[in-house]
């Protein structure tokens, strides 16, 4: 039987292509699979159009693993742990996810856990121009003169206030012109009473040679008269550069206003900086150098100068314990070892004072900590105290850490509040462990060996380091510009700020006290070093603190006393000729200028509003001083300098801020029976008192989830560009 064929129509091109656009959809046609055509079709009405008809799916039943469930439960849950910094969290850069197409945990460097990003710093660099032609100069968060200048930018409310440039220091000019002249050995007895003060000064506080071992080299070379030695000379001339800064009050005949210049100059002429077989001498010789540049105010060639020491040192491997068969001599292998930490230090805290990273991580590191050998005369007439080192190199290793996670743009699955606790757990650790011999004598601060003081005011500056963004996001927090607003209004508005802020803050103010009456009892003994880098800083740091204070509600107005007086004695080490201490004369002389306008336009809006909320009262000598209506600084009064002045005298630095808080003298005195930085200076205040306050030891109790969820710091992440950004200065 045949069959008949049917024929079918021709179709016209035109239907055949539309006929064709419409057999699958995006999605089947995507995955190579069979599509019935309609709209939508078949598939998408399963599992759910992916296409603007976003048609729903069908309901389905299907069979999983417990274990799966269990899995989803647990991600959840750790997500809602985090859903507050992760709201919080700014949109990522280009280049965060490296690998398109898998997920971010999946792409992102397994190290730390960087899921979350520092809710404090912005997600560009910050730089400024010093010279059109030179390229421009990075600014590190955590540097103090940029802490400044983030401050003078609340004061003043804009972020167009431009950073301060550093103009104080000694250029390679000066350098090249004090190394131009022909510079001599010393004769045999100034060059014997220059290293005994280098060493004197040094060697107390870091391990930078063999002290009897130097001095008798030192003999031996004139003895032999083999001064044509170059490793010799270079660490020598070192030597003789801190020498001379110890001793001398100027050396004008160098050009510079720092005495050892002329030595450090032609030390660092003749040094190797890339010698393909290093020696330990050549890395003392680093060493000095680089400690000496903090003299001369050089902070990039410091830190320079410590990189080359701690690459050189990893190609000798000292970050590792070498073999007593290849080293026999203890004194050598000790020597080694130090030689190792005091490189490991400078590193961290050269990187904490200009906000760079540091350049080892303590992973990578494989020494054992410092020791004493036996006999204990070899011990002594060649090494420092071991404890004492100890405890720098964990002072040192915390610094690091703060400078990483306070400070830096990596991103962390802890919240800000977690990672300062955990600084502040291992601050706590440190002052609690720490060996009675280095504890301060609180009841004789001038018998308090230069060691001693120098570790503690390191301390302290490490918790202001932690703390002070804290402090000024407080004080940005306790800020209102809302028109009209009552009081008692601004003071509801200020009761929401959490207790973690305000004890972090407390913290920060205590710690900024302290080391102020420290370096101010130094001052009055005569034994602040003149041309020394980090008492200045120190001052600076503090000052800045202490002006944040004068108007913060967790804060004290006397405090502007102490400002003041910070200022002055800056004022002083610049005269005498100190760099560092001219840089930061200047730059709180700003710091200054800016804090008395925002006082005076704080001082006239209150007028304004207390004059429309009660217009029949007498606005003047009445005005509410109170800190929680206002910011509050000191008035002018009768028993003391002005409160826009510096005391003139030095016998009225301790008694001059606390009686200029108040026109009633009487009441003045009484009050700084009670007034923390007054007690401070009689040496009331221990380091570790910061720490002993009940909310301080609420804070460091609480756990890693009431951190994250019931104290949101984070949220000030909405002004983070206006707080710590990449900003671009012209």
């Amino acid at each position: 039987m045949n069959r008949r064929r049917q024929r079918r129509t021709p179709e016209s091109p035109g239907e055949s292509l539309k006929r064709r656009k419409t057999v699958a959809c995006e999605r089947c046609h995507s995955h190579k699979i069979k599509c019935s055509g309609d709209q939508p079709c078949a598939k998408c009405r399963m599992v759910g159009c992916p296409n603007e008809c976003q048609y729903p799916a069908r309901d389905r039943q299907v069979k999983v693993s417990e274990s799966y469930l269990e899995q989803i439960w647990t991600e959840n849950r750790r997500l809602k742990e985090q859903s507050v910094s992760a709201a919080n969290t700014p949109e990522g850069a280009p280049g965060d996810n490296p690998e398109p197409g898998l997920p971010q945990a999946a792409a992102a460097p397994d190290e730390g856990n960087t899921s979350i990003r520092n809710p404090l710093i912005g997600d560009r660099a910050w730089f400024h121009a010093y010279d059109p032609s030179a390229p421009p100069i990075f600014v590190g968060e955590a540097a103090c003169t940029a802490f400044a200048t983030r401050f003078r930018q609340f004061l003043t409310g804009t972020s167009a206030t431009a950073h301060i440039r550093r103009t104080q220091y000694v250029k390679e000019e000066v350098i090249a012109s004090a190394n131009a002249g022909e510079i001599q050995w010393p004769s045999l007895q100034q060059a014997r009473l220059l290293v005994k003060i280098a060493i004197r000064q040094i060697c107390c506080v870091y391990h930078v040679l063999l002290q009897k071992s130097t001095l008798e080299k030192l003999e031996d070379i004139y003895r032999t008269g083999d001064f044509e030695c170059t490793v010799n000379q270079c660490k020598f001339f070192a030597l003789f550069a801190f020498g001379e800064a110890y001793s001398m009050r100027s050396e004008p005949s160098s050009g510079s206003r720092v005495p050892g210049t002329s030595y450090f100059a032609r030390s660092l002429s003749l040094v190797q900086v890339l010698p393909e077989r290093t020696s330990i001498t050549h890395l003392e010789t680093l060493l000095l150098l680089s400690l000496f540049s903090y003299y001369l105010n050089r902070r990039h060639s410091a830190y320079v100068l410590i990189g080359s020491a701690m690459r050189l040192g990893l190609c000798i491997g000292l970050n590792h314990n070498i073999p007593e068969s290849q080293l026999i001599d203890p004194v050598e292998r000790q020597h080694r070892v130090r030689i190792w930490w005091t490189i490991y230090i400078f590193d961290r805290m050269w990187a904490s004072k200009m906000g760079l990273p540091s350049q080892i991580l303590d992973d990578d590191i494989h020494l054992d900590m410092p020791s004493r050998i036996a006999p204990a005369q070899v011990y002594e007439e060649q090494f420092s105290d071991e404890e004492f080192l100890k405890a720098n190199i964990n002072l040192a290793r915390i610094v690091g850490e703060t400078t990483a996670k306070v400070y830096s743009r990596r991103k962390y699955n802890e919240t800000f509040l977690q990672r300062v606790q955990k600084l502040l757990k291992a601050l706590k650790n440190w002052v609690d462990t720490l060996p009675e011999h280095l504890r301060l004598n609180v009841d004789e601060p001038e018998l308090n060996a230069k060691q001693i003081t120098s570790i503690h005011l390191a301390f302290n500056q490490c918790v202001i380091l932690a703390t002070r963004p804290t402090l000024l996001h407080f004080l940005k927090l306790n800020e209102t510009d809302t028109p009209n607003a009552s009081p008692n209004t601004i003071a509801q508005e200020r009761e929401t700020i959490s207790q973690p802020l305000l004890t972090l803050g407390e913290a920060c103010i205590h710690a900024a006290r302290h080391s102020h009456s420290v370096i101010l009892t130094k001052w009055i003994n005569g034994s602040l070093p003149v041309f020394g880098y980090f008492h200045a800083h120190y001052l600076f740091s503090c000052s800045l603190v202490l002006a944040m204070s004068s108007f913060a509600p967790n804060g004290s107005p006397a405090d502007l006393g102490a400002f003041e007086t910070g200022l002055e004695v800056l004022s002083s080490m610049s005269d005498n000729g100190n760099l560092s201490a001219s840089e930061f004369y200047h730059n709180l002389k700003q710091v200054k200028a800016c804090l008395d306008r925002y006082r005076q336009v704080k001082s006239n809006s209150m007028r304004r509003t207390l004059a429309a909320t009660a217009p029949n009262e007498v606005i003047g000598s009445n005005l509410p001083t109170s800190s929680a209506l206002l910011p509050t600084l000191p008035t002018t009064s009768t028993a003391g300098p002005a409160a826009g002045s510096i005391p003139t005298s030095l016998p009225d630095l301790l008694t001059g801020y606390t009686q200029n808080s108040n026109p009633n003298s009487n009441q003045a005195q009484s009050q700084s029976q009670e007034d923390p930085l007054a007690r401070d200076l009689a040496g009331g205040f221990t380091t570790a008192m910061a720490f002993m306050e009940p909310t301080m030891q609420d804070f460091l109790a609480q756990s890693d989830l009431d951190l994250g969820l019931l104290h949101p710091v984070e949220t000030f992440m909405n002004e983070a560009e206006n707080l710590y950004s990449g900003h671009e200065f012209a």
